[in-house]
């Protein structure tokens, strides 16, 4: 057939291509490149923010029919833009105690069970649930053989991050890395990818047990930011932060509910879900590639039988000191952010 050799060329070529980009990833000034679009993204430039917003919505084809405010010239910087919230009713969340919604707008990068505390990412790569969660092996050891979710937002997604279900956060860690791209490309190349970049690690109790949402950074990601701290990074200093919070009835508690706005990635990344044994069920219609919209059927909680009463022991409180190298702060209240 005449068409033939040009399907063997372009085959030989984009394996080359894609391999470029791949040794681009490495060699990259990562984090220069990442201050300077954020110092962009950030800044009012009146007709040339304009155009920028204009060019980036046309050629990633943005529904601007989804946002709260469509006119595009409304939006005094890129972020302001890129962070747009939506229109009332844009999103229905999942009703039913216990049906879980999705987190965010994206496409389903893997999921399914973590088995001998690891978590699959890509093409026969593999990454430490401990790793990923900053060496933390107490955090660890409550996933064990539990279920994982990674969603992939791309540029032209809805970029705020939403609770799958009502949870009450208990601690949050801040874990500096690298910031390679997170695209579906890099994935199944870069080893180790979502342990090695930074991210932002969200530790919730919920009725069901345990829950971990974990916003990934990469490369260009401007910041990322929780309603209930704002800006998490930058600054990017390099060492692990750690925050802890009171539990749910005490004072201070932070009590989100499901379909709740959690946090925002200003230049889009990758959200990962945690959740203990035997504690989910994930959608069958859910695998690898599959579009996400935020408030859609995620999972299903599997609730055990409640058991009896038991006398309550009183326990010794007991102080631990954090690691050397983690910084600690003083719980703070919620906020409209």
């Amino acid at each position: 057939m005449a068409g033939t050799p040009v399907i063997h060329i372009i085959q030989e070529v984009f394996p080359v291509l894609d391999s470029i980009k791949i040794k681009l990833q490495y060699l990259l000034p990562k984090q220069g490149l990442t201050r300077l679009a954020g110092w962009g993204a950030d800044k009012r430039a009146a007709t040339l923010t304009h155009w920028v917003i204009r060019a980036f919505a046309r050629f990633y084809n943005v529904d601007m029919k989804e946002a709260q405010n469509p006119d595009l010239k409304s939006y005094a910087t890129f972020n302001e833009f890129f962070v747009r919230p939506l229109r009332e009713g844009a999103r229905p969340v999942v009703s039913g105690l216990d049906m879980l919604c999705l987190p965010a707008d994206g496409a389903v990068s893997q999921l399914g069970a973590i088995t001998g505390g690891k978590l699959f990412q890509a093409k026969g790569h593999f990454y430490s649930l401990e790793a990923l969660l900053a060496g933390n092996y107490l955090l660890a050891e409550q996933f064990k053989d539990g279920q994982f979710a990674t969603v992939y937002l791309a540029p032209r997604d809805y970029h705020r991050v939403h609770m799958p279900c009502d949870g009450v956060l208990r601690e949050m860690i801040y874990v500096p890395g690298d910031l390679f791209s997170v695209n579906p490309l890099t994935a199944a190349n870069v080893p180790n990818l979502f342990a090695r970049n930074e991210r932002v690690i969200c530790v919730f109790d919920t009725e069901f047990g345990p829950m971990v949402q974990i916003l990934v950074g990469a490369t260009i990601v401007g910041s990322i930011e929780t309603v209930w701290a704002g800006c998490v990074t930058p600054p990017r200093e390099g060492i692990i932060k750690r925050w802890t919070y009171p539990a749910a009835g005490e004072e201070g508690a932070i009590a989100l509910e499901k379909g709740q706005e959690m946090g925002r990635f200003k230049l889009g990344s990758t959200v990962i879900n945690l959740f203990a044994a035997n504690q989910v069920r994930f959608m069958p219609n859910l695998s690898n590639g599959t579009v996400t919209r935020m408030g859609e059927p995620f999972a299903e909680a599997l609730r055990a039988p409640a058991a009896a009463a038991e006398p309550v022991v009183a326990e010794a409180s007991v102080t631990t000191e954090a690691p050397a190298g983690v910084a600690t702060a003083e719980p703070q209240a919620p906020k409209d952010y």
